[in-house]
């Protein structure tokens, strides 16, 4: 055999394993097995492992499973996987097997592998040779990665939505908020079926867009808090099987400090590891906030559609080239990197729906890929909200002439008309308007329907942005 491997051995034989490998015989199993995507798990997956095994460490010494030597090297080896270290280790598949088995042995075998090192750099080393730290006998000790993949789940998603993804969006609506103050005056067509509508405030459009990242924000604070009940503790199938009875409320609070997040212990083992249900969940409130991304990005698409043949009612910041053919040209590229970010969000929905739905009797077998799909949506949709803030909102412009030139040829402020002459007449006249191209005024003035003091009154273009009807007589 090459000096470029060496021989490591599990329950089925001989394995060749990278020489200067940390992990082991399951990892390269499952390595071998898998060639299918190339996709490996990212930072905070491999993070909330580390922190897992760690705060596990630490509360089997306090219950007395573990010395304090074979603990403590444990818990410094777990502490770089989550510091990021050695993710370089982490090497497997997201496509592999359902249970994310594959995954923990991997945090498993560098744990013990770098912990082993420790043992023997340490001034006591020949207590602890021949006695080496196990993957599964020790570092896994009280666990199995029916518990630890869905825990690793929630601490993970639960860590990115409230440090990334909800200060992004906060961000986000902060702007849109800024922007609905400033553009409050700017009076323009509403438009309804893409069709031209009663007159609305260009700030009253960004109000609508800031209150929708409002409520998407509460959306994931609320899936936030469901993501909090942890399934350790469960270990094989929701029993607590050769685990102590307070491993898992023990080994959770160590968690909660190490993240600055609360968690809790499962309420009912059997639901945390035999469905993923919060993860559905949770994977519909990143659904519902790319929704309204998706909603928003293309309106401001829509709105600075032109220059000159389009509507064209704001202006976008101009942050490169638009075209390697036609000169001068700019598009709406942050709105569009915003949609296709959310087509994406939607895609990973759907995986996570059907994943979901495979939680046979005591355990769901498509375990990494909702983890997978679920940080891939946080971290787009943090990423693309974020860019999308400082790259486009930020620096839109209301044209104010350009609007109000369509706000005065719009037939529907014939809408306001009712009142005074009724919807029929007042039908009549957005539809001369309309085919005449002349304003509304002008047609009631050519018909006599109202006289000029009434008409302004009728016609008051910022009236028509609120709630009334004109005084009783």
């Amino acid at each position: 055999m090459s000096n470029r491997f060496r021989v490591e051995r599990d329950s089925l034989g001989e394995v060749h394993v990278p020489a200067d490998a940390l992990y082991g015989a399951q990892t390269q199993r499952a390595f071998e097995n898998f060639p299918i995507s190339g996709q490996r798990f990212g930072r905070r997956f491999i993070q909330a492992l580390g922190l897992i095994k760690k705060s596990a460490a630490r509360v089997n010494r306090e219950l007395g499973y573990l010395d304090g030597d074979t603990a403590r090297a444990i818990a410094e080896a777990a502490t770089e996987v989550a510091r990021g270290d050695l993710d370089g280790e982490f090497v497997l598949d997201v496509y592999q097997t359902g249970s994310g088995t594959s995954s923990n042995m991997n945090a498993n075998e560098v744990i013990a592998a770098l912990a082993n090192r420790i043992l023997e750099g340490s001034e006591d080393a020949g207590a602890h040779r021949g006695d080496r730290v196990h993957p599964n006998d020790h570092v896994n000790f009280g666990q199995s990665s029916n518990d630890v993949i869905p825990t690793a789940i929630h601490v993970s998603a639960r860590t990115a939505i409230e440090e990334e993804l909800i200060p992004a969006l906060e961000h986000l609506r902060a702007l849109l908020a800024a922007k609905a103050e400033a553009f409050d005056g700017v009076l323009k067509s509403g438009r309804t079926h893409l069709m031209d509508a009663t007159p609305v405030r260009l700030g009253q459009e960004f109000g609508g867009y800031a209150m929708q990242i409002t409520r998407a924000i509460e959306r994931l604070r609320h899936t936030s808090a469901e993501l909090a009940e942890l399934a350790l503790g469960g270990t094989a199938t929701g029993t607590g099987i050769n685990t102590h009875p307070d491993f898992a409320r023990l080994t959770i609070e160590h968690l909660s400090r190490e993240t600055g997040l609360a968690f809790r212990e499962a309420e009912d083992h059997f639901a945390a590891q035999g469905s993923q249900d919060a993860c559905v969940s949770a994977s519909g409130a990143l659904n519902a906030a790319a929704s309204g991304l998706m909603k928003i990005a293309d309106d401001i698409r829509w709105l600075s559609s032109g220059p000159t043949s389009g509507i064209h009612e704001i202006r976008l910041p101009a942050v490169q080239p638009g075209s390697s053919i036609m000169p001068g040209k700019v598009n709406p590229v942050m709105s569009e990197a915003l949609m296709m970010v959310a087509a994406r969000v939607a895609g990973n929905h759907t995986t996570v729906t059907i994943a979901g739905s495979r939680g046979n009797f005591e355990l769901n077998v498509m375990l990494p890929v909702i983890a997978h799909s679920l940080l891939e949506s946080i971290t787009l949709l943090a990423g693309a909200s974020r860019a999308f803030a400082d790259r486009c909102v930020a620096g839109i412009e209301a044209n104010e002439q350009r609007a109000r030139k369509l706000l005065d040829r719009n037939p529907a402020i014939a809408t306001a008309l009712n009142p005074y002459i009724g919807y029929d007449a007042a039908a009549k006249v957005a539809q001369e308007a309309a085919r005449e191209g002349r304003a509304v005024r002008d047609v009631v003035r050519s018909r006599g329907l109202l006289d000029d003091e009434t008409l302004e009154e009728a016609l008051d273009v910022r009236a028509m942005t609120e709630p009334g009807l004109p005084a009783k007589e």
